[in-house]
């Protein structure tokens, strides 16, 4: 009997975890509706030390929905969110759900650019902006059609004396905010929505399969598209996460929202996750040791989602005596490859053990995970998770099983994945087969236990500081500097699993590379995590016999030659 069919390596879960788990029938109002009234008097939500309870989360988001409907938002509607971490994201997030629509997360770092390409695709006309971002989004096109954008001061969510000591007092607010007006769209105050009257509880609610968000994404191929993430992916992969973890006690305890909400990962277990558990979700709106250090002295950490950086930093926070770790329960690492030296690092100094999960944006997000026991593989992805079913196929003939131990392209099937591209049929019919498969494009090695280790990727993509990046949305970007006649994108491993994003050139007859000119030029149409740290200029690139550039071989030169990488300062990389 096939290992798989079987789900065989179930027998190596951690005690109280269930093979299958309970089907979700419901919405995410539905869920966040039972907490608030299971656990209305316990914190939902710190930061910066300021507190909501689950009954005030509810309030808030029955008041904003309410405000949402004002403005035009009706069930069906896309509406986009840009904001770093912060309780009005979430009360935003709740708040267009309640109305039945479509949330929309964005990268507040994006650039104009960056963000015009997406809201083309998806047509959101009311935007949750932060009010430092606001008038990048007042910035684009009028054929857009937004209409509305709602400035958030995430400010107002922290202690008065924080906004003090961060030098953000009331009149730099009111500065930020005199700067969003604008003759094509209409501005107004995400506070003023918070005092709205409630939404009415007789207004009609979601349904399970509807769409919760878009999660944008470069897929299996490269090209930027909308996930489309239903209800129930999202609630499914909440209670998978919960059964994997059986020792959290619901209704106690503290998830660090170190991940921003932008990312599938950190919207899963700081957005969804924590209320399905009924946790504390401590918020941070950036990544700062110093900041962490600070709230653990009030809400020591329980739960903490992160990535190997962050991981591999905390621990040498914890070492030096500035941060308690002991009270950490589970922690759970995702994104790149996590290392044996940073799960020591973090073990000699936690409670707790340190796995790696795997997951895609579009397994909303996780599909397989190490089990908290002693079974677990250092360096490998682990077993799937309940009611996740996977097959490692032939990636030319994705109906072929190979043999245990054989490379395959990973297949998966379960409650957390996704319901295709926004507006892509082609697309979504070549990643979701027919039964309701998912084509990852990873290539897998599975064991005769049945734990997985990824041993290459069958796409291109970059993986840098968590992040994917689409080579064919730089390689667009770099050949638009003078000289330049065309480029290939790649990413070099730097340690830890993660990548630099590095450019190799081929110049115009006569023409001199001006690196001054393409970092200009990356700085303007890029996020800064896309932007390339290292240019190369080569004669020629590796081409197939169609012309097609082999970024394999690109890399694979680049590595075997690192003196040809002028690889920049550790402060400016």
């Amino acid at each position: 009997m096939n290992l798989n069919e079987t789900r065989a390596w179930n027998r190596f879960y951690a005690k109280g975890t269930p093979v299958d788990i309970e089907p979700v029938t419901g919405s995410l109002i539905d869920l966040l509706d039972e907490r608030c009234a299971q656990w209305a008097d316990r914190d939902a939500i710190s930061f910066f030390g300021s507190t909501l309870t689950y009954r005030e989360l509810g309030n808030r988001v029955a008041r904003v929905a309410n405000g949402l409907k004002q403005l035009g938002v009706a069930a069906g509607d896309r509406v986009a969110l840009i904001m770093p971490n912060a309780p009005q994201h979430v009360i935003a997030f709740y708040a267009a759900l309640r109305l039945g629509a479509t949330v929309v997360e964005h990268n507040p770092l994006y650039t104009r650019d960056e963000l015009e390409v997406q809201f083309r695709d998806h047509g959101a006309q009311v935007v949750i902006a932060w009010d430092k971002v606001a008038p990048t989004v007042q910035a684009l096109p009028k054929e857009l059609g937004i209409h509305t954008v709602v400035a958030v001061d995430v400010t107002r969510a922290m202690p008065f004396a924080t906004r003090l000591a961060l030098r953000l007092p009331i009149q730099k607010a009111r500065e930020s905010r005199a700067k969003l007006t604008g003759p094509t769209t209409g501005t107004v105050s995400f506070a003023s929505l918070e005092r709205t009257a409630a939404l009415p509880s007789s207004h009609p609610r979601p349904a399970a399969s509807d769409i919760a968000c878009l999660q944008y994404t470069s897929g299996t191929t490269g090209t930027p598209k909308g996930a489309m993430i239903s209800h129930s992916n999202l609630w499914s992969n909440a209670r998978q996460g919960a059964a994997w973890m059986p020792d959290f006690t619901r209704g106690e305890g503290s998830i660090y929202g170190l991940l921003p909400m932008f990312h599938s990962f950190g919207l899963l277990l700081s957005v969804i996750y924590s209320v399905e558990t009924g946790s504390r979700a401590v918020l941070f709106p950036t990544f700062d040791p110093e900041l962490v250090s600070q709230a653990a002295k009030k809400f020591p950490p329980t739960f903490v989602p992160a990535v190997p950086p962050m991981f591999d930093r905390l621990a040498r926070v914890a070492r030096d005596g500035a941060l308690d770790l002991s009270g950490v329960v589970y922690a759970i690492s995702g994104a790149m490859t996590l290392t044996p030296a940073i799960v020591k690092r973090w073990e000699d100094l936690a409670g707790s053990m340190l796995n790696e999960g795997y997951g895609l944006t579009e397994t909303s997000p996780v599909a397989l995970a190490n089990p908290f026991n002693e079974s677990r593989r250092i360096g490998a992805i682990g077993i799937p998770f309940p009611s996740t079913d996977i097959r490692v196929v032939d990636p030319n003939e994705p109906t072929r099983e190979v043999e245990l131990g054989e490379s395959g392209e990973l297949l998966i099937k379960g409650p957390q994945v996704f319901q295709g591209y926004w507006n892509r049929p082609e697309e979504t019919a070549e990643t979701l087969l027919e039964g309701g498969w998912l084509r990852t494009g990873d290539l897998v090695v599975q064991d005769d236990d049945g734990f997985v280790t990824v041993v290459d990727r069958k796409k291109e993509l970059i993986i840098t500081g968590g992040f994917n990046v689409s080579p064919s949305e730089v390689e667009t970007v770099i050949t638009e500097v003078p000289g330049v006649l065309e480029c290939a994108v790649v990413g070099v491993p730097r340690g830890g699993g993660a990548e630099v994003v590095t450019v190799a050139v081929i110049l115009e007859e006569g023409a001199e590379f001006d690196e001054n000119a393409a970092r200009e030029i990356a700085r303007k149409r890029l996020a800064e995590y896309k932007r390339p740290s290292t240019y190369v200029v080569w004669e020629e690139l590796p081409k197939s016999l169609i012309g097609k550039v082999l970024r394999r071989k690109v890399r694979d030169a680049l590595i075997a030659d690192r003196k040809a990488v002028r690889a920049l300062p550790e402060d400016e990389g």
